[in-house]
């Protein structure tokens, strides 16, 4: 027994001197690749290929020594699309000075062994997909520490305390992951640090007035998705150093405190989407260096102070949608550096402050829905560089600035919804850069200005509801650029000239409501991107032009109230995109054709046409149908009939051998086709032939019109979907760039994104390995199945597809924006896309029609299981969904401008009134006292 003891301990012994034994840094470095998927020696594309065992580590890739001890001082992988986990042999590499893996999709833990690297200065971990809490051992061995910065990754738990122990620290990046409770009131302790960041995660409570303490601190970031209660204490203007403020969308209530005064070399202050209220602190006038300051979305009161008239080198001001009232100051217009003024949304009156502009560095202006008056400054764009002007809904008179039309930089001019009367400028619509025009419901006049050019940018002309007059000149046809022209509701007259015919990028033209006379000029047919015309409403004569039937996806045409004559083109029938025709009030004849799209039309369309006949129009006169429905005789075939016969018969024999010979040929070259190659994103422990496993009909979890996705069981027990790609064409020697949009999407590293595991494929289809998500899709959530029936042969399913595809057959981010939208729409309504509204009739028109875009119209529309949802709530996302689905990709937000508008929904204080769609019974809390209130829509 002694003997065995002895034995065992002789053991332990030997295992502890074995595992606590140093590795060598060139083993290390060889684990780490090991440790790393991506790395391997297989691939000469891979970016450590160059750590090879004959050569010396100091000459790999991202490896730099001390040369006079050939040790390793620092290690910097950035940026190298490595994927795996971080070896802790990484701590073997005792000299390090320097550790940066940011820029990858590194996952695991983070070693608690790098603790050990007591001379490290700098960690970058950052952009990776780190997961677990933050290891305490870190702060108690990397006493000499530097920069920490780990942002972006899914590192979970309380935010760490023990970081305050690395005294040494001046850069501490912990945003962007998932750490909770609260501020540490320790984490006013840091002596020396110049940059703390803690936004973008979920903590919640008071921040915390210790906060204070630290006077060296340069950069604070403590918004974005934080909860914070109640407001900024006043402990915050003792951070004399603070150049960079960032506080935005994270709950702070209250007024601002007047101790912010005291941070003067304060150069960007963003508090924009919280609930703070109050009249604007005095104090902020007194910010000396301020640059930038975002106040926009929350509920500030009263009037711009008189103190903000100091604040000289401000050249950022965003006061948009508060409650702000009383009138632009005029030292708003005296600013010298002033860049960009967003004042929309408040309640300001009287006029814009007449200097605005003459510093000559105005870029951006927008002061639309306030209830202004008064006429439009002389001066706005004296330096040349105005990109940016809309008034819009307002109540504004006078004439527009001839200085506007000598104004190159402009890019967007939008003051509609005014009382804005006289010319427009000469010179605007020449302007190089300009691509938006909107001045529509005010009382302009004159002719159309074209002379002089016209901007090959211009994409959108909306005049409509104006007293505009004259006829349109043949210049029209130069604005080859515009998508949409709308000159509806004018007193234009005379002919439609026939160079309208130009206008190939035409998507939508709308001359109703005029003095247009004289044929409908059958050019239009030409503009093959029409998707919408209406010339209802003028004094056209002359009969439908036959050509109109070449506008392959026009869905809009409107005629009405016109003079037309003759009977309708039946060949109108085979035009499958028009889904709205309207005839009704001319002097056409005959008989209504009964085939194709017109069994789809109803009879008003027809309405007000004397001589028209047809079913709901009354009997038609004797001769008017003779001929329609006379038989064709039939004869014995021709000698030339059967001669044609034959030479038929024969070429398709021939075509029949050659398909067999060429059918011959692919047989042979199957197996290759059918080799199946697997390019994965992480470490995987499963194969193709795995993944083909789960390719069978019970398996099915969705359709779209990309492909069907299946559910599988890997080996290892992990679920995955499997998204089957519609089969590539065969033979084909290249993927369209699929490859490369694949690898994009594997690099991926979001919260709110489905992982991409890998992907299998062969020269005739592709399989997309994506994480299971067990909860299901927001489809089967909002319709009892999230399978779409209707798919797309084109792209997309149907209802999602914006409507630019049809005619460009590209994509773009605005027309993912596009299919977001409809997404919002759905889950606002609870209806599908397609196939509730009637034939042809999509999620899109059937609001349109139902609200007429209008938010306050949104309950006609809203789902009955939103019933508790706070209404501004509901109002808001239906507010950002039209904006999304616009007609025009030019009109839609970006992707990251509908994060922005999302985010800032107007929050209500709590109070026992608050407005639901429904009245909020007693026992249930508001949305910011508790779990049991209605949910936030946009956590649904």
């Amino acid at each position: 027994m002694k003997l065995f003891l002895l034995l065992l301990f002789l053991l332990h012994i030997s295992h502890t001197f074995t595992t606590s034994r140093p590795i060598s840094e060139f083993r290390a470095l060889l684990s780490l690749k090991t440790s790393l998927t991506g790395a391997g020696d297989d691939d000469k594309n891979s970016p450590l290929s160059s750590w090879k065992v004959s050569t010396s580590f100091c000459t790999w890739t991202g490896v730099t020594c001390d040369v006079s001890r050939r040790h390793v001082t620092s290690l910097d992988l950035s940026g190298l699309n490595l994927s795996g986990t971080l070896s802790p042999d990484v701590s073997h590499l005792r000299l390090l000075q320097n550790l940066s893996l940011a820029d990858n999709q590194i996952s695991g833990p983070i070693p608690p062994e790098i603790s050990s690297l007591s001379g490290l200065r700098h960690l970058n971990l950052s952009n990776n997909v780190f997961n677990g809490s933050f290891p305490d051992e870190i702060s108690s061995g990397l006493v000499n520490l530097r920069v920490l910065d780990v942002y972006n990754n899914n590192l979970t738990g309380d935010l760490p305390v023990s970081v305050t122990n690395l005294t040494q620290l001046r850069h501490l990046h912990l945003g962007g992951n998932y750490f909770a409770g609260k501020i540490p009131p320790s984490y006013g302790s840091w002596p020396v640090i110049e940059y703390l960041a803690v936004s973008g995660n979920e903590l919640i409570g008071k921040i915390p007035p210790e906060i204070g303490n630290l006077t060296t601190l340069r950069e604070l970031y403590i918004g974005y998705y934080n909860a914070f209660e109640d407001g900024l204490p006043p402990e915050i203007g003792n951070l004399s150093e603070l150049v960079r403020f960032d506080g935005a969308n994270c709950g702070l209530t209250g007024e601002i405190p007047p101790e912010i005064g005291k941070l003067q070399k304060l150069d960007t202050l963003f508090l924009q989407v919280n609930v703070f209220s109050g009249p604007l602190t005095w104090e902020l006038g007194t910010l000396s260096s301020l640059k930038s300051m975002d106040l926009s979305n929350n509920m500030f009161t009263g009037e711009i102070p008189a103190s903000f008239a100091e604040l000289k080198n401000l050249t950022l001001l965003n006061l948009f949608r508060n409650k702000l009232h009383g009138e632009i100051p005029e030292f708003i217009g005296d600013l010298p550096e002033l860049e960009v003024l967003q004042l929309w949304e408040n309640n300001f009156t009287g006029s814009i402050p007449q200097k605005l502009g003459e510093n000559g560095k105005l870029n951006l202006v927008d002061l639309s829905s306030n209830k202004l008056t008064g006429t439009l400054p002389p001066n706005m764009c004296s330096g040349n560089k105005l990109e940016t002007l809309i008034t819009l809904g307002n109540f504004l008179f006078g004439s527009i600035p001839d200085s506007l039309g000598k104004c190159e930089s402009l890019t967007r001019i939008r003051m509609g919804e005014n009382f804005l009367n006289g010319s427009i400028p000469k010179g605007l619509f020449g302007l190089p850069k300009l691509t938006q025009v909107e001045l529509q419901d005010n009382y302009l006049s004159g002719e159309l200005p074209v002379a002089g050019g016209v901007s090959v940018n211009l994409g959108q002309i909306s005049l409509s509801n104006n007293q505009l007059s004259g006829p349109l000149p043949p210049a029209i046809g130069n604005f080859t650029g515009v998508q949409k022209l709308l000159l509806d509701g004018n007193k234009f007259e005379g002919p439609i000239p026939s160079e309208v015919g130009k206008l190939q990028q035409l998507s939508k033209i709308d001359f109703s409501h005029n003095l247009f006379s004289g044929r409908i000029a059958p050019e239009i047919s030409r503009c093959k991107l029409l998707t919408f015309v209406d010339l209802s409403r003028n004094e056209l004569s002359g009969e439908i032009p036959n050509e109109i039937t070449g506008m392959k996806i026009l869905n809009y045409l409107n005629l009405s109230r016109n003079n037309l004559v003759g009977s309708i083109p039946g060949s109108i029938s085979s035009m499958q995109s028009l889904t709205s025709l309207d005839f009704s009030y001319n002097n056409l004849s005959g008989l209504v054709p009964g085939t194709g799209q017109f069994s789809y039309f109803n009879y008003t369309s027809f309405l007000g046409n004397p001589d028209l006949c047809g079913p709901y129009l009354g009997p038609c006169k004797d001769g008017v149908a003779k001929g329609a429905h006379q038989s064709h005789s039939k004869g014995p075939l021709s000698a030339s009939m059967k001669l044609l016969l034959v030479l038929g018969l024969l070429v398709c024999s021939i075509a029949f051998a050659v398909v067999a010979i060429i059918k011959a040929r692919s047989l042979k070259k199957a197996s290759e086709s059918r080799a199946w190659r697997l390019t994965a994103f992480q470490r995987l422990d499963f194969t193709c032939d795995d993944v083909l496993d789960s390719l069978k009909e019970d398996n099915i979890i969705g359709k779209g019109g990309a492909g069907i996705v299946y559910k599988g069981v890997m080996p290892n027990g992990d679920l995955v979907a499997v998204k089957r790609l519609a089969a590539m064409s065969r033979g084909s020697s290249h993927d369209h760039g699929f490859n490369a949009e694949i690898q994009t999407l594997g690099r991926i590293r979001h919260r709110h994104i489905v992982r991409l595991l890998g992907f299998c494929s062969n020269h005739e289809t592709n399989l997309l390995v994506y994480e299971y998500m067990p909860n299901g899709s927001l489809g089967e959530v909002l319709h009892d199945s999230g399978t779409s029936e209707c798919m797309s042969a084109i792209a997309g399913s149907y209802g999602y597809i914006a409507p630019e595809y049809a005619y460009t057959l590209k994509v773009d981010e605005k027309s993912d924006v596009y299919s977001f939208g409809v997404v919002l729409l759905e889950l606002v309504t609870g209806r599908k896309p397609v196939g509730e509204f009637g034939d042809g009739v999509d999620i899109v028109q059937w609001v349109r029609k139902m609200t007429d875009s209008n938010k306050d119209s949104v309950l006609k529309v809203l789902d009955p299981r939103l019933s508790s949802i706070p209404i501004h709530e509901v109002t808001h996302v239906f507010y950002v969904a039209m904006l999304c689905v616009e007609e025009q990709a030019v009109e839609r937000p970006t992707m990251r401008e509908v994060v922005q508008i999302l985010t800032e929904i107007p929050k209500l204080p709590p109070s026992k009134d608050q407005t639901t769609t429904e009245s909020t019974p007693d026992n249930e809390l508001s949305p910011k006292s508790g779990a049991q209130g209605p949910p936030d829509l946009l956590n649904l």
